[in-house]
């Protein structure tokens, strides 16, 4: 019997040790990985679904290979839901599609997804919208980050300040979200922009991409988080993963 990772498990667990069909030590032995199994080198946090509604997620930057390997592993066992690893070069895609060919690589979000259930979908959708291009691996780690946590997502791509009337053409699939992500560098002017043009809540997510001035994706922070638009929330640079849980949270209310 698999440890569990769920509330429907953990149920059935319960129903079982009830009618006989699970003894205490077994239903003990099964409970006391629940919150989190020690590896050594990390900690894997079973017990985050049933908190927060989500199984927790490999930041795989600081990680060695077969650190993120055991770390898979351990999920793989304890679990049938899909895992998602983020920031993940193809080495680390190589790594965990030789332990499962279930490994699918999303090259341009550098996410790795084993996926062994279906991605479930919601009905109002999740809008991500950059200013450039050069935003857009920012915005798809937002984009497969809010797939796989169930929602329905749409994308908007390259309709920045400099070229307004890209975005002004596009009004009618912005109001009709749920929550918009708003992606940019530079100086971040898109934020307030799309603010300035819904009522939907906005997570605004400042990138690195720009000219010296920028410091880094600092200029378009700053310009976020002091825009005069309001239902503005903002994450930190580059955070298209924190964005995708945010929205995904709003999404799903």
């Amino acid at each position: 019997m698999e440890t569990i990772m769920n509330v429907d498990q953990l149920t059935k667990l319960l129903e079982d040790v009830k009618n006989q069909d699970c003894d205490v030590k077994t239903a003990l032995e099964l409970l006391k990985t629940l919150p989190y199994e020690d590896l050594s080198y990390a900690k894997v946090d079973h017990h985050r679904e049933l908190r927060n509604g989500y199984p927790e997620v490999i930041y795989s930057p600081g990680k060695t290979l077969e650190q993120i390997k055991g770390i898979v592993e351990n999920m793989m066992k304890r679990s049938t839901g899909n895992i998602l690893a983020s920031r993940a070069e193809r080495d680390v895609f190589d790594t965990i599609k030789a332990i499962t060919p279930d490994a699918i690589y999303y090259e341009e979000a550098r996410s790795v997804v084993v996926k062994r259930e279906e991605y479930k979908t919601t009905k109002d959708y999740i809008l991500v919208v950059t200013a450039g291009t050069s935003d857009i691996p920012v915005a798809e780690e937002a984009a497969i980050t809010a797939m796989v946590m169930g929602n329905q997502v749409k994308r908007l791509y390259d309709v920045g300040v400099a070229g307004i009337h890209r975005l002004l053409g596009n009004v009618d699939i912005i109001n009709h979200a749920k929550v918009v992500i708003v992606v940019a560098g530079m100086e971040g002017a898109l934020a307030s922009v799309v603010g300035g043009l819904t009522s939907k809540p906005i997570v605004a997510v400042p990138t690195s991409i720009g000219y010296g001035a920028s410091f880094g994706g600092i200029s378009a922070l700053l310009g976020m988080l002091t825009s005069c638009a309001s239902g503005i929330g903002v994450v930190n640079i580059d955070n298209g993963f924190g964005a995708a849980c945010m929205a995904s949270k709003i999404n799903k209310l």
